[in-house]
Order: structure tokens, then C-alpha cells, then sequence
């Protein structure tokens, strides 16, 4: 495992920190959890900026150690998160980058990059979750188009997004992890219902997706008919591939918060906290390195 930065790494963070330093102070003030089209105008506010400094296409194109660097930059210096266009920046975009043909990569992509089109992921089911090939959800051909039927639980987004990635069953006479079709279908499309979730925090973040004889255009299928699985494989290696390192890098400030926290409180002396914070700081510590070497096994292939 290979942890030294190239001269050009080092050279990247150094533009990054300094970009940081002069774009932040510009954000206005991050809207409540609870305002999603507050959210969404917040976060496509700041892949505009991303991408009118030439950031937005870190997560597509750059190699796996220079996305760890965006992510360790943004996260240190308090950026914001991609929010809600994670799913069309870390998922969709680059299933389509990957399998759509140029004229669906020409429409798609770049109002992606430009923070113009929140995309939302329809895969889980109420009765297909975990076990994701056994989904419901029927698609039947009709001329130029197919008709979608059926429903989606869990979908990030779904109350203010444009489009869907989604999963449908074209065949449903074959095996299960055969006649899926992996479809981009409009949220604004007749017979679309979105009912939003409230989590206990009061955020409506996840949704169910009701689907009524929903028309999608053949045109919107990226893949060929009943090769979904082959296509959702792809995305997923996305979003399990080196996606979380996010998460891990917003695990250093959390425990960083959580130690001024304790000071600035008079908890400090306190052995049970300082324990637990303790122990919470080890187990980061094992994450951090299993981080780098995912990282480092991403570049060398």
C-alpha cells in the first residue's frame, strides 16, 4: 500500500485549499434538514460553483487518491457535502458515462455537473430490498414507449428531484436476476406520485414512489432491454466503490466536534467519555487505513 502523495497530489490540495478559502465565505447560510427545496436550491448552488471552478468532475474522472483528497479538503474546511445531487453525481451520471449511448450522455450529463437536475434512485421495493433482483415494478412495451407500473420505497431525494434511475421488470418470465431494464424516467411524467417519508428528525430526505401506467420513452433505456442487472451492477460498483470515503472523512470532524464539545463543557476529566472517545478514536483510526488501502487497491487497478 502506496500512502505518499505524488508532487501533483500535493499540488492539487494546495489549489483546492486556497479555491476553499476564498468560495466559502460566498455560501449563504445552510437551510434547516427539514427544507428540502431550501436544500436542493443549496446544494446545486454549490456543484455551480464546483463547476465553474472546474471541480464538479472530480468524482467521474479523477483518480481514486485525488477524489480522497477532494473529499479530506472539502470535509476539513467545512464545504458542503453533494447533498441532494449525490445520486445523479456519485450514481446515475456515471452509470450513463459508462453504458448510454452519446446522445443520452450529451442530454443527462452535463446539467448533472452544472448543478441544474437533482436525480433520485428508484430500486428498493417494499418487498425488495436486500434482495434487489426480486423487484416488482413492471415495464411493458408499448410502441415508442414503456408503460411503468408498480411502486419504490427509500427513494433519496424523490420529493425534489427531476429524474429517476429505475429499476424495472420487462420479463417477467425470466430468472430473477434476468429481464430487469435499468430506465431514466422523468419525475414530472404523468402518474408519478411522491409521498415523502418523515424521519424522527422531521426530514422527508426518503420517499415512496407510487407509479400509475407511467409512460417512459424506449429512448430513455440505458442498456439493452433485460440487461438491467448487468447495467445496475455498474452503478452500484459506483456507489460501494470508493463512495463512502466521504463518509469516513466526515468521521474525523465528527469526533473532532464531539472532543470540543466535551471541553468546552467541563466533560473533559470525565473517564467514561474519555474512554468512549477513546475507543471511538481507534476504531477510526483502523477505518482511515482501510480507507487508504481501498484507495490505494482503486488506483493500482
Amino acid at each position: 500500500m502506496d500512502l505518499a502523495y505524488t508532487p501533483e497530489e500535493e499540488e492539487f490540495r494546495a489549489r483546492l485549499r486556497e479555491w476553499l478559502a476564498k468560495a466559502l465565505p460566498a455560501l449563504p447560510p445552510k437551510p434547516s434538514p427539514r427544507d428540502w427545496p431550501g436544500r436542493r436550491a443549496y446544494d446545486l448552488g454549490w456543484q455551480r460553483m464546483l463547476h465553474d471552478a472546474g471541480y464538479a468532475h472530480v468524482h467521474w474522472d479523477a483518480s481514486p487518491t485525488t477524489r480522497l483528497i477532494f473529499l479530506e479538503e472539502t470535509e476539513a474546511a467545512g464545504a458542503p457535502y453533494v447533498g441532494a445531487g449525490f445520486v445523479g453525481l456519485l450514481h446515475a451520471g456515471p452509470t450513463i458515462a459508462a453504458e448510454g449511448t452519446p446522445e443520452q450522455c450529451d442530454r443527462w450529463l452535463p446539467p448533472i455537473l452544472r448543478g441544474e437536475e437533482v436525480w433520485c434512485q428508484g430500486f428498493s421495493e417494499p418487498d425488495a430490498g436486500s434482495d434487489l433482483a426480486s423487484l416488482r415494478t413492471r415495464a411493458r412495451r408499448d410502441g415508442d414507449d414503456y408503460v411503468v407500473t408498480g411502486s419504490k420505497i427509500w427513494t433519496s431525494h424523490a420529493e425534489v428531484a427531476d429524474w429517476c434511475e429505475l429499476l424495472v421488470r420487462t420479463d417477467p418470465a425470466a430468472p430473477q436476476h434476468r429481464g430487469i431494464t435499468w430506465l431514466a424516467m422523468p419525475m414530472s411524467a404523468p402518474g408519478v406520485e411522491v409521498r415523502p417519508l418523515r424521519t424522527l428528525a422531521g426530514s422527508t430526505e426518503f420517499a415512496e414512489v407510487f407509479l400509475d401506467e407511467v409512460r417512459v420513452p424506449v429512448a430513455n433505456r440505458v442498456g439493452e432491454e433485460n440487461d438491467g442487472w448487468r447495467v445496475t451492477m455498474v452503478t452500484l460498483s459506483f456507489e460501494r466503490g470508493t463512495a463512502f470515503v466521504g463518509e469516513v472523512v466526515a468521521c474525523r470532524r465528527v469526533l473532532g466536534e464531539l472532543a470540543r464539545t466535551a471541553r468546552e463543557n467541563g466533560r473533559w476529566d470525565d473517564p467514561v467519555l474519555r474512554r468512549g472517545l477513546g475507543r471511538l478514536n481507534a476504531e477510526f483510526r483502523a477505518l482511515w487505513r482501510l480507507t487508504q488501502w481501498n484507495v490505494s487497491e482503486a488506483e493500482a487497478s
